[in-house]
């Protein structure tokens, strides 16, 4: 079964339960990464891509495989990295237990981020799963990332290093209006503070992206659309 552990955000104090995935090996036995209950989670605030990876041995066969270093983002905008026990992964049964889907929807299958190109790949499928189409890179080069448009849509994927800036956010916004659309804002790092308050008063969904290619969303916004997908 895949570990959870009660996670505290230093920034915030919320607290959170964090599930680690399991990553299938090449051998098709999947493995959770085992976290370290008694260390604390670490703030985010400078990515490194060659710290983005931990190296784990499956121990159904043996093999060493790179999986994305687990983190979480919290909903006042910090990424938190958790940390690791030096005991080995547990292996999950061979018969894995069907997800549950949702009343509209089926679970997302996210992509491993380990590229920009990967996250842009990774934020296509999602706003896919959320119901949107005709998805394509947007006509309009946003001030940073890449830009994505559908009908009705323009969303920012932001694989910088660093958090999204408040001119960032107002500028994909002033670009939804120019062409009387919604927006929705992708980040990797997660958002400075007064771009997260800027966000809020626009109503600007703010998702942030975990290497695993999964979405989290980090404002009101943002687990509105979430929950009900494309209107």
């Amino acid at each position: 079964m895949p570990e959870s552990v009660p996670v505290r955000c230093p920034a915030c104090r919320r607290e959170h339960v964090y599930t680690a995935p399991p990553y299938p090996c090449a051998c098709g036995r999947p493995a959770a990464l085992r976290l370290d209950r008694a260390a604390g989670p670490a703030v985010l605030a400078h990515r490194a891509w060659d710290e983005d990876w931990v190296t784990v041995r499956c121990a159904a066969c043996g093999r060493s495989n790179q999986w994305p270093h687990p983190e979480l983002g919290c909903p006042c905008g910090t990424v938190l990295r958790l940390a690791l026990s030096d005991a080995p992964p547990p292996v999950a049964p061979a018969r894995a237990a069907a997800p549950k889907a949702t009343a509209c929807r089926t679970p997302f299958r996210p992509v491993t981020i380990r590229t920009a190109r990967d996250a842009v790949t990774a934020t296509a499928l999602y706003l896919r799963w959320l119901g949107y189409r005709d998805i394509r890179r947007a006509d309009q080069r946003p001030t940073s990332g890449i830009g994505l448009a559908a009908p009705g849509l323009v969303a920012q994927v932001d694989p910088a290093v660093r958090p999204a800036a408040l001119r960032d956010v107002e500028c994909l916004w002033l670009t939804a209006m120019t062409e009387s659309a919604n927006c929705v804002y992708f980040s990797l790092s997660g958002y400075a503070e007064d771009a997260r308050a800027r966000a809020d008063t626009l109503g600007v969904p703010l998702f942030v992206l975990d290497l695993t290619g999964t979405p989290t969303p980090v404002n009101a916004p943002g687990r509105e659309l979430a929950e009900s997908g494309a209107a």
